[in-house]
């Protein structure tokens, strides 16, 4: 090799490229003059860079060993390499000492993809010999080392420069926390299905085609599972029935925290997938959609002692993630799903808010769902250290902290920390959501839950607001909301994991036959629990959350854990949009009727207490008989009416005051009726009925004083002046 400065060049190449000592800012950063490479490795011995041609090139352009007397500034190495651009190919070699009981796995022959690069060529080739890279006759009990160069892979990081992309003054929708509607989906399982009739299934173009769907709904805020890059074909196991081999689908395995993954993407130029997610977020802001990315900062796919090494593991194992005490060639797994970040490790710190910081500066991205958020506030020793941890600075930093910020609280490690994340953070609600399951299934104590729930979960929240907590019944993990009233038990079986996989409690009822189904009163009893579900959902205080495709009673059929199936039956299936119309139509009316009733997103708790000299308390509980809930064990009734006026804001104009009614017994229950005065009650919902007369979009008047409510059955009604 031939001494350039003190950097080496490749004598192959007819190309010489000028050399400078860079800068320590992590990544690609490009100006006109060239690039400035740099990584940080605390243990790493040697670093080189080499550049590639193309994705597919197993031999680099150039190669530039790094000094560590000149290229080093603390524990980060750089380079500036002037005359390359945009779309430039390139990886990391890290060579170091090679023990894994010690917790380093330095190897040479991988080339290692950048933490910080912005996009990631082509896809990683999930291969024995190249990635996991063993020899099946190796004496070595490490199979993650190899001999075997890498660079055979046709992953390479790219060099991006998106700083000159047109934003044509795009502005943040803004909306106030009380005030979304969120909608959890994948974005190729969205539009996948043929029947979708879309141009561009299974991309960021394919949600664009189906905006009319989502706001003719009413949603306001599209929360995207993961988009950081990940490998669909991570998955070497099979499916037991076809014998397809299963795909990674949901991608919450990350492997480039910044990198926005090429398979949602249309484009073929290199890097193209970035300009095309700007312009998705640009389209769905002009539109009037907040974007919420679930993110997967817990843990990378690199997986376990026995997974590939592609980057965080070579570039400084012991620095990124959490291993054994006693042998730390094993990786602790709060995750379950093989190792665990080491989140709260100054340099781990900085690259989860740097990414942050790149997906709100230069994405445009209005906030962010946490996977496994407990462990961010978990030490190196896995002790929860909620406020003087990660999760503080994210919820404090000057630029990530005027977003939305939602909190999975709990991990695979037992870690359930639900109401104990910093302000600043919004929480899914796990608790509402197995209260509203179980309650409306019919079961036994359950009311007095049901009741704190409805109110906004003050017993979890109650120094902070009834907004930060995300209600919902269904999401990505376990059954659909279909599912969730066809299905005693779970089928996972083409998973291949003999149906060990997913939640076992999952507090869920068939009413009679286990799945599909032609008995029309059953498929009606279905339709009126998920009426039921969808009514408590949406006059329930705090942030509502659904599932896609639960607006018309998406199956899965029996699949709590869809993770890995990427076939037709779990693609959204766009032709029940027409055969469960009426159940499309109520959600759609109930997300109208909360947008239109303040009284039902408010930001502070119920008190129980008359402020306005109306007689009518904020909200008062009620049974059959006025003012008398009935919270025993065997209780599985409950009422409550809503006061129409608001004591913290005397500007904002009266409510309607709102009445509900929930009966789920197995009898009909006579419930009596506030007494209003100078005003009548109006009925609004009643799911005993079938559509249209379940929800009325011309409010009819209820002149009795009783209100029959039918059994599985909820009722509501509004007062109006005389």
């Amino acid at each position: 090799m031939k001494n350039n400065d003190f950097y080496y060049d490749n004598p192959d190449s007819s190309v010489k490229l000028k050399t400078s000592r860079g800068y320590p800012k992590p990544g690609a950063t490009v100006d006109p003059g060239g690039v400035n490479f740099a990584i940080f490795s605390k243990n790493g011995e040697s670093v080189t860079l080499e550049l590639y041609q193309n994705f597919y090139d197993e031999k680099p352009s150039h190669i530039f060993i790094l000094d560590p007397q000149k290229n080093k500034t603390g524990n980060t190495w750089h380079i500036y390499i002037h005359g390359i651009k945009h779309g430039q190919f390139y990886g990391w070699r890290i060579d170091g000492i090679y023990d894994p009981k010690n917790g380093k796995r330095f190897n040479k022959y991988k080339l290692l993809s950048d933490p910080y690069a912005k996009a990631i060529s082509s896809s990683y080739n999930w291969d024995e010999e190249s990635v996991y890279g063993y020899d099946r006759n190796s004496p070595l009990l490490d199979l993650s080392f190899s001999t075997l160069d890498s660079a055979v892979s046709p992953t390479k990081s790219i060099v991006i420069d998106d700083t000159k992309y047109n934003w044509d003054d795009d502005i943040r929708p803004n909306i106030p926390f009380k005030d979304l509607i969120i909608y959890e989906m994948n974005v190729r399982l969205f539009t996948m299905n043929p029947n979708s009739k879309v141009k561009n299934p299974g991309t960021f173009k394919g949600i664009l085609e189906k905006l009319d769907h989502l706001k003719e709904l009413g949603v306001n805020a599209i929360e995207l599972m993961p988009v950081f890059e990940f490998n669909p074909d991570s998955i070497a196991r099979t499916n037991p029935i076809t014998g397809e081999r299963l795909k990674d689908v949901w991608g919450y395995n990350p492997l480039a925290f910044f990198a926005v993954t090429g398979n949602y993407s249309t484009g073929i130029k290199i890097g193209e997938q970035v300009f095309e997610f700007k312009d998705f977020v640009k389209k769905l802001h002009k539109e009037g959609f907040e974007i919420i990315l679930d993110v997967v900062y817990n843990h990378t796919g690199e997986g376990n002692e026995q997974g590939p090494t592609l980057s965080f593991r070579g570039i400084d194992n012991e620095i990124y993630y959490v291993l054994n005490k006693n042998n730390k060639r094993y990786y602790e797994n709060y995750s379950g799903c093989g190792n665990t970040l080491n989140c709260n490790h100054p340099a781990v710190k900085n690259l989860i808010i740097d990414s942050l910081r790149y997906w709100v500066t230069e994405m445009h991205i209005d906030g962010f769902r946490f996977d496994l958020a407990a462990i961010l506030g978990r030490d190196q020793n896995g002790n929860w250290i909620g406020d003087l941890s990660l999760l503080k600075d994210i919820a404090e930093d000057p630029i990530i902290s005027g977003t939305k910020l939602i909190a999975e609280g709990w991990d695979a490690a037992g870690g359930y920390f639900l109401g104990a994340f910093p302000e600043g953070w919004a929480e899914w609600n796990g608790k509402f959501r197995d209260v509203v399951r179980k309650f409306v299934r019919g079961d036994e104590c359950q009311v007095g839950e049901i009741a704190c729930r409805i109110a906004g979960s003050e017993d979890l929240y109650g120094n902070k607001s009834p907004v930060v907590s995300v209600n919902f019944i269904t999401s990505h993990d376990g059954f659909t909301l279909w599912d969730l009233v066809s299905y005693n038990e779970k089928h996972n079986e083409e998973n291949g994991e003999n149906n060990r996989d997913g939640a076992n409690d999952n507090y869920s009822y068939n009413y009679g036959v286990e799945g599909e189904t032609d008995d029309i009163n059953i498929i009606n009893l279905r339709k009126k629990q998920i009426k039921n579900f969808f009514t408590i959902l949406m006059l329930s205080q705090g942030t509502p959350m659904i599932y896609m495709g639960d607006e018309f009673c998406r199956t899965q059929y029996g699949n709590n854990n869809a993770y890995c199936q990427d076939t037709i039956k779990n693609w959204v299936d766009w032709s029940r949009k027409e055969k469960f119309n009426d159940i499309y139509r109520f959600l759609k009316l109930l997300i109208t009727f909360r947008k239109k009733h303040h009284t039902l997103r408010r930001e502070h708790f119920f008190t129980g207490r008359d402020y306005t000299g109306d007689g009518i308390p904020d909200i008062t509980w009620h049974g059959v008989k006025l003012f008398n809930p009935d919270f025993s064990y065997f209780s599985r009734s409950l009422a409550f009416m809503i006061s129409g006026s608001d004591y913290n804001d005397p500007d904002t104009p009266e409510d309607n005051d709102i009445y509900v009614a929930m009966n789920f017994y197995t009898d009909t229950l006579n419930f009596e009726l506030p007494k209003l005065q100078n005003k009548q009650w109006y009925r609004i919902i009643d799911t005993n009925l079938n559509s249209p007369d379940d929800f009325l979009e011309i409010p009819e008047i209820y002149n009795e004083q009783f209100y029959p409510v039918s059994p599985k059955s909820i009722i509501v009604l509004i007062s109006q002046k005389d």
